[in-house]
């Protein structure tokens, strides 16, 4: 590589970058190590860290811990499934095109959409893409509104996105029962969009129906935005109140956490508005003979029109993880999402009744799913890392995201955790 680059040395390739941007020093990066004992050694730094498997991590955040049925691992696993790449060739994916169509019929009835895609890579680029989605179809407008209480992971995504363009992105504050605070949409012009996450970071459920009403009002698109859409098994859904675009994160449909991924952006928007959609759309159609056949349709990425036309560089879904959230939806049905849903918002409320009893006091007066935010009158660090030495880990600290809140602490319970385990972890509270 140097001689082709005509440099003399490694440290010679480097030189346009500038010196005090360069690490000075030799980097820490212990010697090489055995086969066994690279294992012992990743085996002590995995019992050093405490982690969800044997008892309970009480943080959800856009991440949330669900119990996957056992036909889920199993057919997603299949080898038709698993392998299978793009499915550029009809008549050789007829599988993985009815799964994926199958996945969007799934996604719009549970968003309350006309039309879905067959997914995006993950919730946050899933929200990026809408707003510009929203500028597109807006055609002259540059200014987007996003709610301060959109996920902070998200928000930056956001910012990612558009800043590269003459766009500007404008942050609205929330109030004190936790919703958004809309007012200042009156004081915004050239507004293209604006987007609410419901439940947001803290938990709380958006009103939809005002939003929706007085984003149309200022003629901008209302953009509506989850990380957690089991929420919609007991609240009705975005597009229901007249959401122009729905979009977020499928992980909690049989996928586990894993260090964060993977994931899938679910995408999904009113009829008029799909030839401004991005990704993919899977369509049904019928051959030559009158059998039903499924295709890719309404292709408008770079790969198959002008660049500077395109609706988006994204150039593929996350198919085998829109697969396993069909399988997943399809598993629990109508019915058992609703279930779900229900056991989620109970545990959450069992938690939230006993800290609140422990003297707690909950910050923010929005009604709430599966997760809340608590502020404690006393330092609550003693108290959480006892039970993180307990393989419990306690609610997430939110000072990092919001520096204003103090001793504020997001907690987040599912189905996965016991009553016993709650009880437990509120008697170390009590303490």
């Amino acid at each position: 590589m140097l001689a082709v680059t005509g440099q003399q040395s490694l440290e010679e390739l480097f030189d346009h970058i500038p010196e005090d941007l360069r690490y000075q020093g030799e980097i820490d990066i212990p010697g090489p190590l055995s086969e066994w004992e690279l294992t012992d050694h990743f085996e002590n730094l995995g019992s050093s860290m405490y982690t969800g498997s044997s008892r309970a991590v009480l943080i959800g955040a856009g991440s949330y811990d669900h119990h996957v049925p056992e036909i889920v691992r199993s057919l997603s696993g299949r080898s038709e499934f698993l392998t299978s790449y793009t499915p550029y060739q009809p008549e050789m994916a007829q599988g993985t095109l009815q799964g994926i169509f199958e996945f969007q019929t799934l996604t719009a009835r549970l968003l309350g959409t006309e039309v879905a895609n067959a997914s995006m890579y993950d919730g946050a680029s899933a929200l990026a893409e809408a707003l510009l989605m929203a500028i597109r179809i807006s055609k002259k407008k540059r200014t987007v509104a996003i709610s301060s209480a959109v996920h902070p992971h998200y928000r930056e995504v956001v910012r990612t996105y558009l800043a590269p363009g003459p766009f500007e992105i404008v942050e609205l504050p929330y109030g004190a029962d936790g919703r958004t605070e809309l007012s200042v949409l009156a004081e915004i012009d050239d507004l293209a969009g604006v987007a609410l996450q419901s439940p947001n970071f803290f938990g709380v459920i958006e009103d939809h129906a005002a939003a929706a009403e007085l984003v149309h009002d200022r003629g901008a698109l209302y953009i509506a935005c989850f990380s957690e859409p089991l929420t919609f098994g007991l609240y009705r859904n975005p597009g229901s109140f007249g959401a122009d675009i729905v979009c977020g994160e499928g992980q909690s449909f049989g996928m586990n956490q894993s260090y964060g991924g993977a994931g899938l952006g679910m995408f999904g928007c009113k009829q008029q508005f799909v030839r401004n959609m991005p990704g993919r759309v899977v369509g049904r159609t019928a051959d030559k003979d009158g059998k039903r056949g499924f295709v890719l349709t309404l292709a408008t990425r770079e790969q198959h029109i002008r660049r500077e036309k395109a609706t988006s560089n994204i150039c593929s879904n996350q198919g085998l993880c829109a697969m396993t959230a069909a399988i997943h939806m399809a598993t629990l049905g109508s019915t058992g999402l609703r279930e779900l849903a229900k056991l989620n918002y109970d545990k959450a409320a069992h938690l939230r009744n006993g800290l609140l009893d422990a003297g707690a006091t909950q910050l923010f007066s929005g009604p709430v799913f599966n997760e809340f935010v608590v502020v404690f009158d006393t330092d609550f660090r003693p108290q959480r890392e006892r039970l993180l030495h307990k393989g419990i880990v306690a609610g997430l600290p939110l000072t990092g995201y919001y520096p204003d809140l103090g001793q504020a602490y997001l907690f987040c319970a599912t189905e996965t955790v016991s009553r016993q385990l709650i009880d437990e972890l509120l008697e170390e509270v009590r303490r």
